[in-house]
Formats: structure tokens, C-alpha cells, sequence
């Protein structure tokens, strides 16, 4: 996968990830996989679409997962 999507929960973080943070992997993962940096025109609609989607996906996944041994649950 792309070196340069990080992970965005604790403790890889001390704290939440910033929606800028969020945003930043959705294009990583966008552009990794549709193998454009800048899309096309005709393609920009679509491209936008799907970051938008995998960064609401992203903090869906943030916001419930649980990690083991972290004393509390920790969400991201």
C-alpha cells in the first residue's frame, strides 16, 4: 500500500486524527488506487466523489475501533 498513509489511531498518534489528517490518506488511497496524482478533468467529479467517500469511511472506522490492552477503549 502507499508508504505515505500513516496510521491515524493511538497510540501510532497521541490523539484523534484531524479531519485534515483523514483527508490527507483518503487522496493518498485515491490516488494509489485510481493511478492518478492529478485526475483529468472529465475525471475530477468522480475522483472528488471518492475521496469524499473514503474519508467518511475512514472515520467511521475511527470512530469504532477498539484496541486491546489500551486500558479504556480508545477511538480514534
Amino acid at each position: 500500500m502507499c508508504r505515505s498513509i500513516k496510521t491515524l489511531r493511538p497510540p501510532a498518534i497521541p490523539e484523534k486524527a484531524t479531519e485534515e489528517e483523514i483527508r490527507a490518506a483518503a487522496l493518498q488511497y485515491v490516488r494509489k488506487v485510481s493511478g492518478f496524482r492529478v485526475p483529468a478533468a472529465h475525471n475530477q467529479e468522480v475522483f472528488a466523489a471518492a475521496v469524499d467517500a473514503v474519508a467518511e469511511a475512514t472515520r467511521e472506522l475511527l470512530e469504532g475501533i477498539h484496541v486491546r490492552g489500551a486500558g479504556a477503549a480508545v477511538t480514534g
